[in-house]
């Protein structure tokens, strides 16, 4: 496990937030889910499994690693046409189905999200509502303070409940445009795996417990975790604005218990393996640490000296990050 760190810094608070070792950090607990919360997220994710996705695979825009990337559409709830990129092995079978989730700022490319773990696998890379070009809908803002707050004021209008329907509405484009996956989910058939690091880390701790296409996942520094105690933690990232927020509008903490990723991952049984950091500015540590602890299944955790921060060894941390990952879900996917 790596030490306790410190960095130079310019933040008018500490990124580490007192946490001088991690052990401290693995005793942070999950909040008690509120009233209705299974029910709540349950129908959710029934309605989104219900949509008609009728998505559209473009041409190739390009080829690397193996794979040939295309931009897709697809339908998601509330009949939002959302955008992407979709990549196909470029030689040989489709073996494994990914979705992949991005960070909060949104997705203007394909990335280092490319290739997948796995060889042989197709990749949706969605761009949720209001995030990115290809994720644009009128009325959402794409600024990430902004949209951490649209529609709080009640837990059925807030974005984070559609965003969370987007994945899984782009499970449902990707299984229906690659036949190989179009029984992930039933006996027999394969199961999906899920990345997503931040706002997508977040957000995949909310939407995976509820939808059985999926095996195993990879969190790395996930967001929305116990956000009793985020609130009372100063940040540079969206959670800033979501403090500001509750400050004037303290009702809104009935709000987001219905959006805590930690608390969501106490039904999270899939095999989820979780990157979480040390120091970070953006998304206070503790909260990372309170999704990892929380999870009822198997887990598996490897601890980053900084998220949201540069810093010397970050390279070979990614690396290595890399390579468990690989592991991982090749040890916990079944080919198709």
């Amino acid at each position: 496990m790596a030490p306790s760190v410190a960095f130079p810094h310019d933040f008018a608070f500490d990124p580490a937030y007192g946490y001088d070792a991690p052990e401290a950090l693995l005793d942070i607990p999950a909040p008690p889910a509120p009233d209705g919360f299974d029910a709540f997220w349950q129908d959710r994710c029934a309605r989104a499994r219900a949509v008609d996705t009728r998505p559209v695979l473009g041409p190739v825009e390009e080829e690397r690693d193996g794979v040939r990337i295309h931009g897709v559409t697809y339908t998601s709830v509330g009949g939002v046409r959302l955008g992407g990129w979709l990549a196909l092995p470029a030689e040989g079978p489709v073996r494994y189905g990914f979705v992949v989730g991005h960070g909060y700022g949104g997705r203007q490319e394909p990335g280092r999200d490319l290739p997948a773990p796995l060889p042989g696998a197709a990749v949706i890379l969605p761009c949720v509502r209001g995030m990115g070009e290809r994720g644009r809908v009128d009325g959402i803002p794409d600024l990430a303070a902004e949209h951490v707050l649209h529609g709080i004021g009640s837990r059925d209008t807030y974005v984070i409940g559609d965003c969370a329907a987007d994945l899984w509405c782009a499970a449902s484009a990707l299984t229906a445009l690659v036949p190989e996956l179009a029984e992930a989910g039933l006996p027999g058939g394969p199961r999906l795996g899920y990345l997503g690091e931040s706002f997508g880390g977040g957000l995949g701790a909310l939407a995976l417990p509820w939808d059985d296409r999926f095996g195993a996942a990879q969190l790395t520094v996930p967001t929305f975790g116990n956000h009793p105690l985020r609130l009372t933690l100063p940040c540079a990232g969206s959670g800033e604005a979501v403090r500001a927020h509750h400050r004037e509008h303290p009702e809104v903490t009935d709000v987001l218990g219905f959006f805590d990723a930690a608390t969501a991952a106490t039904r999270l049984t899939l095999p989820t393996l979780v990157a979480a950091a040390l120091f970070d500015p953006s998304v206070p540590p503790p909260g990372q640490f309170a999704v990892h602890n929380a999870l009822a299944g198997e887990r598996e955790l490897q601890v980053l000296t900084a998220g949201h921060f540069a810093y010397r060894g970050m390279v070979a941390e990614a690396a290595e990050l890399d390579a468990n990952r690989t592991r991982f879900f090749g040890e916990r996917l079944r080919a198709v």
